[in-house]
């Protein structure tokens, strides 16, 4: 990969992270690939993915955690739901908002995606010596809790406004 700038000051983790993370991201396609079903595009999945951890979540929020415009996140959801992955159901405190629920056909497809990307790192994974992959480990619970520090700071709003009460 590589394709940083040699006058860049990003810091040599961060190179090779983004390094990490392109060649991470030719592993998931792979896994998606071979998943059986309609294909799902990339934004697809980050909306299966956010609903799947934020069951009942309503477009407003799910449209705040994807950064992305309220016609966008309706025409992503029409698109999943025709697909047979998403469903719409009216929220029992507001009628005037509905909750997304995953479909049991896409609760199969994320499973299946999930062992599909886990075989392809563990092929990866098992060409480490044993010690490597315990640093890597450490590494990567660390930088997984400085993920989620940034990311809560990031919603900041409060959970009435992104999840149904």
């Amino acid at each position: 990969m590589g394709a940083s700038s040699a006058g860049s000051s990003t810091s040599p983790a961060a190179r090779v992270a983004v390094d990490v993370v392109e060649l991470l991201e030719v592993l998931w396609e792979q896994g998606r690939n071979a998943v059986p079903t309609k294909p799902v595009s990339p934004s697809q999945l980050r909306v299966l993915h956010v609903v799947q951890q934020e069951d009942g979540i309503n477009l407003r929020g799910l449209g705040k955690l994807l950064g992305s415009a309220p016609p966008s996140v309706s025409r992503l959801c029409d698109r999943l739901e025709a697909m047979g992955l998403l469903e719409r159901h009216p929220s029992p405190v507001s009628r005037r908002e509905l909750e997304l629920h995953l479909t049991r056909r896409a609760v199969t497809y994320l499973a299946e995606l999930r062992t599909r990307r886990e075989d392809a790192l563990e092929a990866v994974l098992s060409r480490m010596p044993a010690t490597e992959r315990r640093r890597l480990l450490g590494g990567l619970e660390s930088f997984a809790t400085a993920v989620r520090t940034v990311d809560t700071g990031r919603r900041s709003a409060p959970d009435d406004e992104a999840r149904p009460a």
